[in-house]
């Protein structure tokens, strides 16, 4: 359900982009998206939960490594794939919160290498909606950037009532994500 909303707002964590690939697997683990940006750029997004911000930096090195080396390939088996191989390859992690390690990695490599996106999943009732919010200086260089804005903050919601009389909570019930994605109204 998380990839399925987050491909439905791409264009606000890669502006233009377009899904290539869902759940591609790269090197030793997933690439949770593989984005093209209309510069012909590749953009790797990996999602981690809450702690697990600076290990993904080291999964994401490792998956743009494995992919640029693999671009000139994946060009020639598909010409039409909007990408350039000298455009180089990007990688986007979407986590809830980043720690300070975190940031100063993505300052070192730079913004064109990889960039940070602050991901929550907020309950409205019985739907959850994403929250997504670009850390600073994770835009690149080749984009022309607008002058800074506030950070935004997470909408206010208004309490929805109890889903269950108990107080359960999803966490609480042991349910897989997929069990959870047939309890939700379509």
């Amino acid at each position: 359900m998380l990839l399925r909303e987050l491909r439905a707002r791409i264009g606000e964590v890669v502006p233009g982009g377009r899904v290539l690939a869902e759940e591609l697997l790269g090197l030793a683990s997933r690439i949770d998206l593989v984005v093209a940006e209309p510069s012909g750029r590749v953009t790797l997004l990996l999602l981690g939960a809450e702690g697990e911000d600076l290990a993904l930096v080291g999964r994401a090195l490792a998956q743009r490594a494995w992919v640029e080396e693999r671009l000139p390939d994946w060009l020639q088996l598909a010409p039409g794939l909007p990408l350039r191989s000298e455009a180089g390859v990007r990688a986007c992690l979407l986590c809830p919160s980043f720690c300070a390690e975190t940031r100063a990695a993505a300052r070192a490599l730079g913004a064109d290498a990889l960039a940070l996106v602050s991901l929550r999943g907020l309950r409205e009732g019985a739907r959850t909606a994403l929250w997504l919010a670009p850390e600073e200086g994770s835009r690149p260089a080749r984009a022309a950037a607008p002058a800074p804005a506030p950070r935004p903050q997470p909408p206010v919601l208004a309490p929805a009532p109890p889903l269950f009389r108990t107080g359960l909570s999803d966490a609480d019930l042991g349910l897989s994500p997929a069990e959870l994605e047939d309890l939700e109204p379509a």
